[in-house]
């Protein structure tokens, strides 16, 4: 490569730290790759402090429902015309709440969220007039503070099918929360992101008709839907071990 071995073991060290997989990182341009591995040097004082001086208000805005880090950048980049670029401001900010943050039980307010998810396997049933065996789609629903739960086997997962299970969990559970939360469907999300999925026009029509946000989680983050999770294994345990 035509650079010393402790150059790109250091290299390698700043690749590490940030989490970044290698398919994300291939599909930053050039800036983005240099704003993600500055030198000393390049660090502005200024900037950083700038920016800094933030990180307790958007912790605060980052508990209200529907807010996202990339609309924490946006107004913050409209503030700050110069400031850092999405790649190093998720960076910074994320660095800070790292040394901030502290192990705690999080406590799920009523009416807040709806986690979604659809079981890994497929179940499996006989069509009692062609004695065909088909395979169903289950889609899970819970609300977190009560652990209330929704479970519906859909043909598909298909953007009519899971629009037509969300509604349907809606129904049961009588009520609406302020976020729908689902894991990275292609019927929901057309580009899944860290910090900003891309909802597609008929998730966000379905939000708007509700007066609800619908959102997702972050890609290859467990912990996000732990509780759906949990209840995805309950199913496992209650209709599919017959």
């Amino acid at each position: 490569m035509g650079i010393s071995r402790n150059t790109v073991n250091s290299y390698i060290k700043i690749f590490e730290a940030h989490g970044f997989d290698y398919d994300e990182l291939l599909s930053l341009d050039n800036a983005s790759l240099n704003d993600l591995f500055p030198t000393a040097s390049e660090v502005e004082e200024r900037r950083f402090k700038d920016l800094a001086q933030y990180f307790p208000y958007f912790t605060k805005e980052l508990k209200k429902p529907g807010c996202t880090l990339g609309q924490l950048w946006q107004e913050y980049i409209y503030k700050h015309p110069d400031g850092y670029k999405s790649t190093q401001f998720h960076h910074h900010f994320n660095k800070w709440r790292k040394k901030e943050k502290g192990s705690l039980r999080i406590e799920h307010k009523a009416g807040e969220k709806l986690f979604l998810d659809f079981t890994g396997k497929k179940l499996k049933v006989v069509d009692k007039e062609t004695g065909e065996i088909k395979q169903l789609e289950v889609l899970v629903g819970i609300l977190p503070c009560s652990q209330y739960t929704f479970v519906m086997a859909l043909h598909s997962q298909s953007k009519e099918d899971v629009i037509k299970g969300i509604i349907h969990c809606l129904r049961y559970f009588k009520g609406v929360t302020k976020v729908i939360i689902t894991d990275n469907l292609k019927a929901i999300v057309t580009k899944a992101h860290k910090y900003a999925p891309q909802i597609n026009g008929t998730a966000k029509d379905l939000g708007l008709h509700y007066n609800c946000t619908i959102t997702a989680t972050r890609p290859y983050s467990p912990k996000d839907k732990a509780l759906v999770e949990g209840a995805v294994r309950l199913v496992y345990q209650l209709f599919f071990i017959r």
